[in-house]
């Protein structure tokens, strides 16, 4: 953990990368930013409330966290397909059409179906093959949580070979390199995202390595002799699964306790997989993605107690205090 990941101070921003460019939410409003093939740079602006907003359920500690998994799913295809009408106009459809909303159901449906088979039936049954061979039940929740791992981890290695997923990786980490720059207290610059690290605590990648860690904890307690049962469980405990994960990575985000900043290692490690070193055309977008939904001189301000303005700061970013100094 280097000096500026410790020093951060929170700014409830977050995104992700889409068809060339970033998306970057704050709050109800999100803006994604796309680099066309001329060069420039289109903007699109709008508002997700998310399932049951302004409810008190969304208050609740656990249960806000599968809803907001609900959520990431749901705007991150909405603005995948956002991403790819504002990339090539041409193939751009009606956007709300009831057409359009069923077809993202259907996706979700998908993507949920695949998911649970190659990272929940896949690993439960090798492992019972593998523990039943061994002669040891208590393996079981062991092995099958390895497992997981090495198949999410192999899959995410797999497909960072494809061209397209290797730039969405690199827009990913110009998204992380965007935050982690303006919460350390940099001037959003692309000189100063560009010596930002490229990792963050709250992202999706170490989410997901939360979710299979804790799954692993959960069901070492939680056991029964049936198969059936036991996959039955695993499925239906995915919205308790998901929500412990939700509190613990927002508590990543939040503090630089050394239990915290230790547990966070591992989804820290897997974003070298999952995101790469952005040129500066990369930045750019973020940053106009960023600056589109958030104030960040008026952050510096409440949260570093200093004016970008007042330091002459410009593009170089000269006057700004250096990487993690803030």
């Amino acid at each position: 953990m280097n000096k500026q990941e410790c020093s951060q101070h929170y700014s409830g921003i977050g995104g992700q990368a889409v068809l060339e460019g970033v998306m970057m939410k704050n709050g109800e409003r999100y803006a994604v930013a796309v680099r066309k093939e001329d060069g420039s740079i289109v903007l699109k602006e709008d508002t997700y409330k998310g399932v049951l907003a302004g409810t008190p359920v969304r208050k609740i500690p656990v249960v806000r966290g599968f809803f907001a998994l609900i959520d990431s799913l749901s705007l991150g295809l909405k603005v995948t397909d956002d991403s790819a009408n504002m990339y090539d106009p041409e193939e751009e459809t009606e956007s709300g059409s009831a057409g359009e909303k069923l077809v993202t159901g259907l996706i979700l449906i998908l993507s949920v179906v695949i998911a649970v088979s190659l990272f929940i039936l896949l690993p439960y049954w090798t492992a019972s093959f593998l523990s039943a061979r061994l002669g040891n039940g208590n393996l079981l929740v062991v092995l099958e949580g390895i497992l997981r791992i090495l198949v999410f981890l192999g899959y995410i290695t797999a497909i960072s070979a494809m061209k397209d997923i290797r730039r969405l990786y690199q827009y990913h980490g110009a998204e992380h390199k965007c935050i982690n720059c303006i919460e350390s207290g940099l001037p959003l610059t692309v000189e100063n995202a560009r010596k930002s690290t490229r990792l963050h605590k709250r992202c999706g990648s170490s989410f997901t390595m939360f979710v299979m860690l804790v799954s692993i904890i959960l069901f070492f307690f939680i056991r029964t002799d049936s198969h059936i049962m036991r996959i039955v469980l695993r499925i239906l405990l995915i919205p308790v699964i998901s929500g412990i994960s939700y509190e613990i990575i927002q508590l990543a985000g939040r503090t630089s306790n050394p239990l915290i900043r230790l547990i966070s290692g591992p989804g820290l490690w897997m974003q070298l997989i999952t995101t790469r070193e952005p040129d500066d055309d990369m930045i750019r977008v973020g940053i106009a993605s960023v600056e589109a939904v958030f104030d960040w001189q008026a952050y510096l301000e409440r949260e570093f107690r200093y004016s970008p303005e007042s330091t002459g700061t410009g593009e170089n970013g000269a006057g700004a205090p250096a990487a993690g100094e803030a």
